[in-house]
């Protein structure tokens, strides 16, 4: 089971000296990978009265591509994300980026895990539909593993038409992983049927097993061997408690997951007040110090 951490996108704001210190701490303690999430727009709740979405215009998102981009050269971290809204994006575009982003980081470090998010003021900014992007998902997969693997594609669909055209250079990897996030039965009988891997937005114990039993099914039906498809699951920091840290993680390696990421995220309240009054430490800081915590139990560092 590979060892990541979850990028604190919400907490780590705009200083990319911190970004780098998070990542380039995450690479030499041993962590394989990071995971960040997506966002391309918040929502200003002053003008949207009623908001109950769990981000907003005050939480800050690194976007993914862009961020991977600028860490592969400074770390030998590999890279997912999870999840890209794929649905609000135009597929080439997303196709051109992950494979430029594949090619510049040598190949073989990316995960591009998309999903169909839910911030309906996000997609109409964005110029996209909200009530069909499921179905514009399923179609996305199918097009961009043709764009990664074909010089020259020919696609007519309910949501793409393509003629004669294609990506240069295509990526390394060929084609790029593409991972789902997924809890609604019809979003896990597509992982089932279509993707590389699955985020699971449960845990053991708590509808993982019910989940996995309806992937495996569609899985199955399509011909695939359920065996073949990743699974990466969470942990939460948890406080002074390194048993119960490597309890969740092994609940996670017997449940079958292939990767594993620490999510220090709500842990660190911000610097704390030194005996002398002084602060003791920036956020960043105090991340850092729980992922060296963290990786003594969860990787043996």
């Amino acid at each position: 089971m590979q060892i990541g951490a979850v990028f604190p996108q919400n907490e780590i704001g705009a200083d990319a000296g911190a970004v780098r210190a998070f990542a380039e701490a995450a690479d030499a303690l041993g962590y394989r990978h990071l995971l960040a999430y997506d966002h391309v727009l918040g929502a200003d709740t002053t003008v949207h009265p009623g908001w109950s979405g769990p981000y907003d215009l005050e939480d800050t998102f690194h976007e993914p591509f862009v961020l991977f981009s600028w860490l592969a050269a400074k770390t030998t971290l590999e890279f997912a994300t999870a999840i890209l809204v794929g649905p609000q994006r135009q597929t080439a575009l997303v196709a051109k980026q992950a494979a430029e982003l594949d090619i510049l980081s040598g190949g073989e470090r990316l995960r591009l895990g998309l999903g169909i998010g839910w911030n309906r003021v996000e997609y109409q900014a964005l110029g996209q539909t909200f009530s069909d992007r499921a179905a514009r998902l399923e179609e996305q997969v199918v097009v961009l593993r043709r764009l990664w693997t074909e010089p020259s594609v020919t696609f007519s669909g309910a949501f793409h038409t393509i003629e004669g055209a294609g990506i240069a250079p295509l990526p390394i990897t060929r084609p790029i992983p593409v991972w789902l996030g997924a809890m609604a039965p019809a979003a896990l009988r597509r992982v089932g049927r279509i993707a590389d891997g699955w985020f699971p937005q449960v845990r053991p114990g708590g509808g993982l097993e019910e989940a996995l039993e309806v992937i495996a099914g569609a899985a199955v039906e399509v011909g695939r061997d359920p065996g073949t498809i990743g699974m990466e699951g969470q942990v939460l920091w948890t406080p002074d408690d390194p048993d119960r840290l490597a309890h969740h993680a092994d609940r996670w390696r017997r449940s079958g997951a292939s990767h594993l990421a620490l999510n220090t995220m709500g842990a660190v309240a911000g610097a704390e007040d030194g005996p002398d009054g002084s602060k003791s430490g920036s956020v960043v800081d105090g991340h850092i110090a729980l992922l060296g915590a963290a990786a003594e139990v969860l990787i043996g560092a």
